[in-house]
């Protein structure tokens, strides 16, 4: 009976968040209030994924930026791509490699003129750079602080690297889309439909992540965490475990910066470096990273506030965001999510008959 009533209230959660994103969000919002909305989806997307390797899987990783940032510059190269052919014709170079004297459209941005190429590329290939950065650290059981500290050298050294890439925009990045696979990003009709695509996505990350714990792989991943050599003892290989979590983390996050580039319009190395990671992380230990709802929670949550305080107080947010991530691990370790747990745990009122006895 409880696993039909936990069950049945997982389906409940996701019916009434589907219900306030696809119905009650686009009736109250504005068509810029809907745009941010989809922009701090994104980032929620990429929090579903640091809970499952974080919370789960005890991996604490500082570079999701990297990820982030691989899916967010293979979308823009193909909606730059589509840019140009729609002002020179096949062939064309995007404007910003024209404005920096460059008349030759390099090699690799060639198949970025394919829609289906671009969605293969955004899917498999952060995936696969996850896959063998993950076996190259896990097997020689790197982990702890180390891995945190490597993690987040690589997003600084992807986004430095960036920075002197000029077919890739350089420090400026990538901006200016003018079409996403045909639809004109200036119709509001397409910016809703970009709401829900990233509305969508989200519901469908959670799903994936929700089976995923739920499985006897989630079971294992939670062992690996607490007790890794316990679990080498058993003869399972904790590497292949962690990698299967990192490489999930991975793909989400690289969905996540592939919707986040046509809705918000420009990607650059300040989006995707150590502080973005790091911002990442933090929406995640807000919320609770060992439930499921808590790091989408958490990643809402601090968007908002950012966006919030810095239209009321743009040199003073950052101090109330570090105030607010002071408070709710003094005040909440499990995150905002484990308000209802607390609750749950506090004394009732005793009845009438208990007070007789």
């Amino acid at each position: 009976m409880k696993f039909f009533s936990t069950r049945a209230g997982t389906w409940t959660g996701f019916a009434a968040a589907a219900l306030v994103l696809f119905g009650l969000a686009p009736l109250v919002l504005s068509g810029f209030r809907l745009g941010l909305l989809a922009q701090f989806l994104c980032y929620a997307i990429v929090a579903v994924g640091i809970g499952l390797a974080w919370g789960r899987g005890g991996m604490l990783t500082l570079g999701q930026g990297v990820f982030f940032g691989m899916g967010a510059y293979l979308m823009a190269m193909h909606l730059k791509m589509a840019d140009a052919e729609f002002r020179g014709g096949p062939g064309a170079v995007p404007d910003f490699m024209e404005l920096a004297g460059i008349r030759e459209l390099p090699g690799y941005w060639v198949p970025f003129t394919s829609p289906v190429f671009t969605i293969a590329a955004i899917l498999l290939l952060p995936t696969g750079f996850a896959v063998l950065l993950g076996f190259a650290v896990f097997k020689r059981r790197v982990k702890g602080a180390y891995f945190a500290i490597l993690s987040q050298a690589l997003a600084g050294a992807f986004a430095i690297l960036l920075i002197g890439q000029q077919t890739l925009g350089g420090f400026n990045g990538l901006s200016r889309f003018r079409y996403f696979f045909g639809f004109n990003l200036a119709d509001p009709v397409n910016q809703q439909m970009l709401y829900f695509i990233a509305a969508g996505a989200l519901l469908v990350v959670m799903a994936v992540a929700l089976q995923l714990r739920r499985s006897r792989y989630g079971e294992l991943l939670v062992a690996v965490r607490d007790g890794e050599e316990r679990v080498r003892f058993l003869g399972y290989d904790a590497a292949n475990i962690k990698v299967v979590a990192y490489a999930a983390a991975a793909l989400f996050a690289s969905i996540a910066g592939a919707i986040f580039v046509p809705v918000v319009g420009i990607i650059s190395p300040a989006s995707i470096g150590i502080i973005p990671s790091i911002m990442f992380i933090l929406g995640v230990a807000i919320g609770g990273r060992a439930s499921l709802a808590g790091p989408v929670i958490g990643a809402l949550a601090v968007a908002w506030a950012q966006t919030a305080l810095s239209e009321q107080f743009p040199s003073a947010w950052t101090y109330a965001q570090g105030l607010l991530f002071i408070a709710v691990i003094a005040l909440l370790p499990g995150g905002i999510a484990s308000v209802g747990a607390l609750a749950r745990r506090l004394p009732s009122k005793p009845t009438a008959v208990e007070a007789a006895a």
